[in-house]
């Protein structure tokens, strides 16, 4: 796997302190900052501390089985911006440099709040996927009509979530079985529009979330929905 983080830091100067303090107990393999500056903290074939608690694909040691790459940016704690054009090509040829060393399918590259919706939010609705995907980094779907159905949310239960569960368990969330919309599948659900529409984030399953779900299930070869 491929994880993209934020430092959700102040500034680059204080990221790489704590990067670089052992007693911090965090690490990843790459920073990269706002001028397009980029470190190697972790050689690539050793573990780095920055997946923490998390999941994805039924892989449950993600610090185990990634490379994690910190983007310099304040977060949502610190007054969250958009990410700079040199920070964005660097990490496109970072990224392109690392998947020609390692075969992660592009189903496996995907964000911390990806494989801890629960607890993560970078990074975050501004990060561009759809130029990664366009970069050959990853997926963006296709855009398709939007699918039948109402929108799911919480408070929700029955087969139409029971499906929703099983086809983002299929795509990689870690979502259990299950026909509620409990607080858990709303995480994820925030953490699949951070991702895939960034439009609008609200925990909501609509009908667009839908359609988009849809073409990802189909363009990434796990099959369609449910």
């Amino acid at each position: 796997m491929l994880v993209i983080h934020y430092t959700g830091m102040p500034d680059c100067g204080e990221a790489l302190d704590r990067l670089c303090d052992p007693a911090a107990k965090v690490s990843a393999h790459y920073l990269i900052a706002r001028d397009g500056t980029a470190w190697r903290m972790v050689a690539e074939d050793r573990r780095a501390w920055h997946a923490g608690v998390s999941r994805w694909g039924g892989v449950t040691d993600v610090n185990g089985a990634s490379i994690g790459i910190e983007l310099d940016n304040p977060g949502h704690e610190w007054g969250y911006v958009p990410f700079t054009e040199p920070q964005m090509a660097r990490l496109i040829g970072l990224a392109r440099d690392i998947l020609d060393r390692h075969p992660i399918p592009p189903v496996g590259v995907v964000g911390h709040s990806d494989v801890a919706p629960s607890r993560k939010t970078d990074p975050g609705e501004l990060f561009d996927w759809r130029r990664l995907a366009a970069a050959g980094i990853g997926l963006w779907p296709e855009d398709l009509p939007d699918a039948a159905g109402r929108a799911l949310g919480p408070g929700d239960s029955g087969p139409a979530v029971a499906a929703l569960r099983r086809d983002l368990a299929r795509f990689g969330w870690g979502v259990d079985a299950g026909d509620d919309y409990d607080a858990v599948l709303e995480a994820v659900v925030v953490a699949f529009q951070r991702h895939f529409r960034p439009e609008r984030v609200d925990g909501v399953f609509d009908p667009d979330c839908a359609a988009r779900l849809s073409g990802l299930l189909l363009i990434s070869g796990t099959g369609g929905r449910s």
